[in-house]
């Protein structure tokens, strides 16, 4: 099994699945995410072709695109990896890592941990806060067709995994329903230390933008 050429090829496997895909979603998030993780890898004792190979796929088939079916991404994994002859173990391994890295409500319990599921999650997380994350937020948004914010709806926190898959609410509320909550629900020590700069930008943000709301600023 060569890692180096089944790493290529995967690469070249997700920019060809990802080309015309949501802008937040895109080939540049997987590259984001997959640089992140290598970022966060070097301090964490982890197998770097399992990280490197769980960044690249983990959005491969999101379930917000296939009618909120969980089961396709992991399929879609499994198939590439076995034409890749990649090890059962390790094909296994890649798919309890997508079926379990995406936040799904503050309810949901995840069900399988591993040390390279935490780099990625932690990689896939960062993207999702800072200038970055704020751009994709209403990137997505605007594809769902959501209003940017309305006074009238209130965040719904504590959401149940069906209940945050299902939600229409304005951009805004998404803040406080999913992004000033990673911070806290980092996995690894860089990870943390990359967030809290992140975090403080949403945060600042957010003042920023309710100031030229009310029309203060």
């Amino acid at each position: 099994m060569n890692k180096k050429q089944i790493i290529y090829n995967t690469e070249n496997f997700v920019k060809t699945s990802l080309k015309n895909a949501e802008g937040g979603h895109d080939w540049f998030h997987i590259l984001r995410v997959w640089n992140n993780a290598k970022l966060i890898a070097n301090s964490e004792k982890v197998d770097l072709f399992i990280v490197e190979l769980g960044a690249l796929l983990h959005d491969i088939a999101d379930s917000k695109f296939h009618n909120g079916d969980e089961s396709i991404g992991p399929k879609v994994a499994r198939n590439f990896l076995e034409s890749e002859q990649v090890d059962e173990s390790v094909i296994v391994h890649i798919e309890n890592i997508i079926s379990n890295i995406s936040y799904k409500g503050g309810n949901f319990e995840q069900k399988f941990t591993s040390p390279e599921l935490d780099v990625i999650q932690d990689a896939d997380r960062l993207d999702a806060i800072g200038a970055i994350g704020i751009a994709r937020c209403f990137n997505y948004g605007g594809f769902k067709n959501r209003s940017l914010y309305d006074p009238e709806i209130p965040p719904k926190l504590n959401q149940t995994k069906e209940e945050y898959k299902n939600a229409t609410a304005p951009t805004i509320n998404h803040f406080y329903e999913k992004l000033l909550l990673l911070k806290d629900k980092m996995n690894t020590q860089t990870g943390k230390e990359i967030a809290k700069e992140r975090h403080q930008f949403m945060e600042n943000f957010l003042k920023q933008f309710y100031g030229e709301w009310e029309g203060s600023k």
